[in-house]
């Protein structure tokens, strides 16, 4: 048997950088032998893509992935972080500025939500970034209606259980407070789906804004609302895990 390493790199990643789909669901396609190489179907994600090869999706010849590339987003509220919306709701996708390659967000920002949305066309990227392995910490700017307890948001930090999920760590601190209303400062590291609306409402606090300021190293800034600006390559080079 050679030693020789395999060659190229797996076809799921492949197509997850390429920005086909996740691998998760690129491998769905190769269960379904929509995926070719070089005219033979592929069925078993551990085939690989070298140099020269071509590769088909559904009849449809895949571009090799380009470099990878992240952008940050302002997300306005209004939008779901979906390609698709079973309710038809506007998605961020279909409001990005024209000239941008096809991108996958890195997590997501519910309907009613705002902020930082970082994009990528690297599917693979995408996913790592998203594992709370990875570490980074999202902050949010939060507007609630309720008695703010500064002792319970405080508890926060040991984690806490909602209606049977358990939660990690949360960095919570109230900020300024003006009759009803108070703003906060939320920072964590899992972002579950609606965590901190979630958390919020068990500690008896509505949300009524919600604010993502910050994605690992990245910040949201001055970045006007529903504008998109590249992250220079020297800059994410050098901010990417390992």
């Amino acid at each position: 048997m050679s030693d020789t390493p395999p060659r190229g790199e797996r076809i799921a990643k492949y197509l997850a950088r390429a920005g086909v789909a996740s691998r998760r669901d690129a491998e769905k396609l190769l269960a379904e032998g929509q995926v070719r190489l070089n005219n033979a179907v592929l069925t078993h994600p551990a085939s690989f893509v070298g140099p020269g090869d071509i590769v088909q999706v559904a009849g449809k010849v895949v571009d090799p992935p380009e470099r990878t590339r992240l952008w940050r987003y302002h997300k306005p509220e209004g939008l779901v972080s979906t390609h698709r919306d079973p309710q038809d709701r506007p998605t961020v996708f279909q409001k990005l500025p024209p000239g941008l390659p096809r991108v996958v967000s890195i997590g997501r920002l519910d309907l009613n939500s705002e902020g930082l949305l970082l994009l990528t066309n690297d599917g693979s990227l995408a996913r790592q970034l998203e594992l709370p392995a990875t570490g980074w910490l999202r902050r949010y700017r939060v507007r609630v209606n309720g008695v703010v307890d500064p002792a319970r948001l405080a508890a926060l930090a040991g984690g806490v259980t909602v209606e049977g999920v358990r939660y990690g760590p949360i960095e919570a601190g109230l900020d300024s407070r003006k009759g009803e209303n108070a703003w906060l400062t939320v920072a964590l590291r899992e972002g579950r789906n609606r965590e901190v609306r979630r958390v919020m409402a068990h500690l008896g606090l509505q949300v009524s804004r919600l604010i993502r300021v910050a994605y690992g190293p990245f910040q949201l800034g001055k970045l006007p609302r529903g504008a998109v600006e590249e992250v220079p390559a020297k800059v994410l080079r050098e901010q990417m895990p390992g």
